[in-house]
């Protein structure tokens, strides 16, 4: 199937009278028959659900929905995106190990590796993705165990040569892990690149309508996890009665880590309810990505135009840097966000937003509802003046996530709150 009939089809299929829609299977636990039974679940040596910390039946099919959709072998729900790249990282990584980033990531996202890793031990080093292999192999260390980047990054809309970052982790023998978050499988398919695991903050638009917080791991089963550098996959895990996972479940084997090991021990774990929104945000995702990335568009060459805007970040903006990676990447459109920023700095960007009557001030991104936001005072406030420059974020940057309205009435909103500046 094409992705637009996936984004429909994919994960579920109604049983001869059943429920043509998904139903939500809002029960913590599954009653069975026999101990036997339920031993072999616990030894994993049967496939079935048992405690919704780990499994459940409507969670596990929007799982295989958007296995489907990236072209993985597996997926694992969590509670939220921030959730999603934690458990991908601990997964592979502890304490003692390295990895290397992106600097230009979520401000969530840096503090998680920047604070958090650090406190547990792992140390992250943070590069500029626009570098050379050669210039990235000097970052390289002897415990180097990950590379992690963003298709679109957020908020400064550059894009990530995945090819390169893909080269450059397999030369080192590590994967190349990437938030795909903004692209949506939609638009972009990392894995078809070189990728070997992505995340999703599935609260942007795979939801889309800023109902409910999630994310999602997916595994494309492609990476060697036998090359010597990842013992937790393949010595024996002890909590599991000796199981090795790359012998146990071959090509699924990082994913069945996470949801068996990580989740199970720490929870991160989304309702059932949850689930089936994020589900029917999935099933007009490839008709809403469409129209967000032609009203961004539209919204950047007008903005580009702007005696009063200083610079804006687009794909399709004359001279952008990106524009050829963008061409490569990223197929029928460019998302919904836009980043620019206007002449007078802060001052005029909090003018612009103060002024704004029906594009919303959120704490958001990637809704059917325009909005805007200031990172440097919101999302990337705990980065340092340095920190946020290194990343590309001037001090009077906007995020612009473009909804789906009328693009003759987001025009006019953002015109009129410019005149007021």
């Amino acid at each position: 199937m094409e992705i637009e009939t996936k984004c429909l089809y994919s994960g579920y299929t109604p049983e001869n009278g059943g429920p043509q829609t998904l139903p939500i299977y809002q029960s913590t636990t599954f009653k069975y028959n026999s101990t036997e039974q339920v031993a072999k679940l616990f030894d994993l040596t049967e496939n079935g659900f048992f405690y919704s910390r780990i499994g459940n039946p409507t969670v596990d099919a929007v799982e295989q929905k958007i296995a489907d959709l990236e072209g993985g072998v597996g997926a694992l729900m969590t509670s939220s995106g921030q959730a999603a790249n934690f458990i991908a990282i601990l997964n592979i990584l502890s304490a003692g190990d390295h990895m290397i980033s992106s600097n230009e990531i979520y401000g969530g996202t840096f503090n998680l590796f920047a604070v958090t890793l650090k406190r547990m031990g792992i140390e992250v080093t943070f590069v500029d993705q626009d570098l050379s292999i050669d210039e990235l192999q000097k970052y390289v260390k002897p415990n180097t165990k990950a590379v992690f980047g963003e298709t679109i990054t957020n908020p400064t809309i550059s894009v990530l040569d995945i090819e390169k970052f893909a080269e450059f982790a397999h030369k080192n023998n590590v994967p190349l892990i990437i938030d795909n978050t903004f692209a949506t499988p939609v638009l972009c398919r990392p894995f078809e690149f070189g990728a070997d695991i992505v995340t999703h903050s599935t609260t942007k638009y795979m939801d889309g309508h800023a109902l409910t917080v999630g994310g999602v791991i997916v595994d494309s089963g492609n990476f060697d996890w036998t090359n010597g550098k990842f013992s937790d996959l393949t010595t024996p895990d002890e909590s599991y009665h000796g199981v090795s996972y790359t012998k146990e479940f071959g090509k699924a084997a990082y994913i069945v880590k996470a949801r068996v090991q990580l989740m199970r021990d720490l929870g991160a774990t989304p309702s059932a309810f949850n689930a089936f929104l994020i589900n029917q945000g999935l099933e007009t995702l490839s008709m809403r990505i469409k129209t967000h990335s032609s009203n961004a568009e539209q919204m950047a060459q007008f903005l580009a135009k702007h005696e009063k805007v200083e610079f804006v970040n687009y794909p399709t903006i004359e001279g952008n840097k990106y524009a050829d990676l963008a061409k490569k990447y990223l197929d029928g459109g460019n998302s919904g966000v836009i980043a620019f920023s206007l002449k007078g700095g802060r001052e005029a960007g909090i003018k612009f937003i103060d002024s704004l009557k029906m594009v919303s001030l959120l704490v958001h991104v990637a809704d059917i509802r325009s909005c805007v936001l200031h990172p440097a005072s919101s999302t990337h406030r705990q980065m340092s003046d340095k920190q946020l420059l290194d990343a590309g974020i001037t001090p009077g940057l906007i995020r612009f996530s473009v909804g789906t309205e009328n693009i003759k009435d987001i025009i006019e909103d953002v015109s009129q709150a410019l005149d007021k500046i």
